[in-house]
């Protein structure tokens, strides 16, 4: 019997550490999740300390000894036979060398790092991967592309928003350059490895010296096109090193690429260029104006704007026509003495934002209870229908039932009683937390006609609302923006907004097309329900008119 129960609660715990270990992978698209990891690294460091405070009480016993000896052994080489003549001297000579100095090298030899190194490997099974290191590398040049930031202000830390400034050394710089360069990304290999060069300049002391650097600025400038600037930076890395075998090879390549450049440009006829370009120049005096089209800016362009805040399309005249008020969807009873705070954000599509709409209690409590439950976020293949995770969508989730927690019940509740929308064939609540750089490109929530099996096994339709909740302030970046018709909806902890997916008709309506930006600086934390068509046939009935 006690065998079997030693057996039951030795598989319990081994079940109970996958459990952990699983969910505690892909750390980089989990803010939330990463915060683990920085006390595994305050326990590490109070267990580092613990060994040197071992290592320097022995290292101190093993001076203390040695300097005795270093008295001793100088006043007994004076006179030898002197010395040795006290038999007090020969009999504690014989001692010394018979036992002390085999305690001294037990001591000597005495092991210290045990407690540290077992408590290393045992956590070492809960570190972040390679995957994790390359995720947020390139979460961070991500940021960098989506709000047009140098290299510079994010090597020194100086972003918007941030209370813990944190600077990068000319190793961060070269590790992210190359991280760029195995993706074959020679734009963002150059601007790090160009900044890690910047930093030496300015005197940083690095094991990576400036030959390296050179060496894998001036093959990405010439991937760029760049040969002169190539040619360059290569007799720039020969001055340091002459006898750099590839750095030789390149120059030779690059010379006879430039020489082949100029021979080309020669060899064309100038008066037939000439020529050209008269014509040219009298063909366009000859036709007729147009009027200026400008053309719609494509849509990451456009989403990228957007979570700078820029090309925001909402004008004065139509500003006027958004308001506040006080909602209480028709007199409903929960809010009849005790209306929410409701405010227009958009108007086509149609948005609306309620404010103090989820209290910090219930955050927090929404929170812990999806913590442990958070999974990498996946999206739905288009083709083959199966979910998958994407480059696109760095975050995880959590679903959450009514029947974990009465406050899920009570937010669902809400919910219904804010959009007259029933409840019961709505999505469970999903809660969300973005990673490093987290975010959620161009979407729709809707299933289109071209995805007729997107919500079948549900049976309830297609979704024809969206709730999200914002349960945390982020300090830079994260938006909801609508790149379609040029909004922007900022988080801010404890509200909510909400738009409809589907006109009356039950048509999808592709101006609600959106995405969360990337995060900048914060922890983004969201939840959301999504309200599907079946049960909405009496509290939003069909239309055959679109708007």
């Amino acid at each position: 019997m006690g065998v079997q129960c030693w057996c039951f609660v030795l598989t319990l715990s081994c079940c109970l550490f996958l459990k952990s270990l699983y969910a505690h992978s892909d750390f980089f698209t989990s803010i939330g999740q990463m915060t683990d990891l920085l006390y595994t690294e305050k326990d590490l460091v109070t267990s580092l300390k613990d060994y040197i405070t071992a290592e320097e009480s022995k290292l101190e016993r093993v001076k203390q000894w040695a300097a005795k000896l270093d008295s001793l052994s100088v006043a007994a080489t004076l006179d030898p036979e002197g010395f040795l003549g006290h038999p007090v001297n020969a009999f504690k000579l014989m001692k010394r060398l018979n036992t002390e100095w085999g305690s001294l090298e037990t001591l000597v030899l005495e092991d210290t790092t045990d407690g540290f190194i077992s408590n290393l490997t045992r956590q070492r099974q809960h570190f972040p991967t390679d995957e994790d290191q390359t995720g947020a590398a390139k979460a961070l040049l991500r940021l960098q592309d989506t709000y047009r930031l140098d290299a510079n202000t994010i090597s020194t830390g100086d972003l918007p928003g941030v209370t813990y400034k944190s600077p990068m050394t000319v190793e961060d710089c070269y590790e992210l350059g190359k991280i760029a360069y195995s993706d074959v990304d020679y734009y963002h290999t150059e601007l790090w490895m160009a900044q890690a060069l910047r930093q030496l300049d300015e005197g940083e002391e690095s094991p990576i010296d400036r030959v390296t650097l050179l060496d894998y600025v001036s093959y990405s400038v010439y991937q760029q096109g760049e040969t002169d600037r190539a040619l360059e930076l290569t007799i720039q890395l020969l001055k340091l090193d002459p006898e750099h075998q590839r750095a030789n090879g390149n120059l030779k390549y690059f010379q006879f690429q430039l020489e082949k450049q100029r021979k080309a440009k020669e060899a064309e006829d100038p008066k037939e260029g000439e020529e050209r370009t008269e014509r040219g120049m009298r063909e366009a005096s000859e036709k007729p104006k147009k009027k200026k089209f400008r053309e719609p800016y494509p849509e990451r362009k456009m989403y990228e704007m957007l979570c700078r805040g820029e090309g925001v399309k909402m004008n004065p005249r139509r500003r006027s026509r958004l308001f506040c008020r006080y909602y209480d969807n028709g007199r409903h009873p929960n809010y009849l003495l005790g209306p929410v705070k409701q405010e227009d954000e958009w108007d086509r599509p149609y948005i609306v934002r309620y404010h103090d709409i989820m209290s910090d209690s219930e955050i927090e409590r929404v929170k812990a209870l999806a913590k442990p439950r958070l999974r990498r976020a996946t999206i739905s293949n288009p083709i083959t229908g199966v979910l998958e995770t994407a480059q696109y969508r760095i975050s995880k989730s959590a679903w959450l039932t009514a029947d974990q927690h009465p406050v899920i019940d009570k937010i669902n509740q809400r919910i219904e009683d804010l959009t007259g929308l029933e409840m019961d064939t709505a999505e469970e609540l999903q809660v969300a937390n973005y990673g490093v750089g987290g975010q959620y490109e161009p979407h729709f929530d809707f299933g289109r006609k071209d995805e007729p099996d997107a919500f079948k096994e549900l049976g309830t339709g297609n979704r024809i609302a969206t709730w999200l909740f914002y349960m945390s302030d982020v300090s830079a970046g994260g938006a909801t923006v609508f790149p379609d018709v040029g909004a922007a909806v900022k988080p801010k902890k404890g509200t909510a907004v909400f738009w409809y997916n589907l006109f009356p008709s039950g048509e999808g309506d592709y101006s609600t097309r959106h995405a969360a930006c990337p995060v900048l600086v914060g922890n983004k934390w969201v939840s959301n329900k999504w309200i599907h068509e079946r049960g909405q046939e009496f509290r939003r009935p069909c239309d055959l008119k679109e708007a």
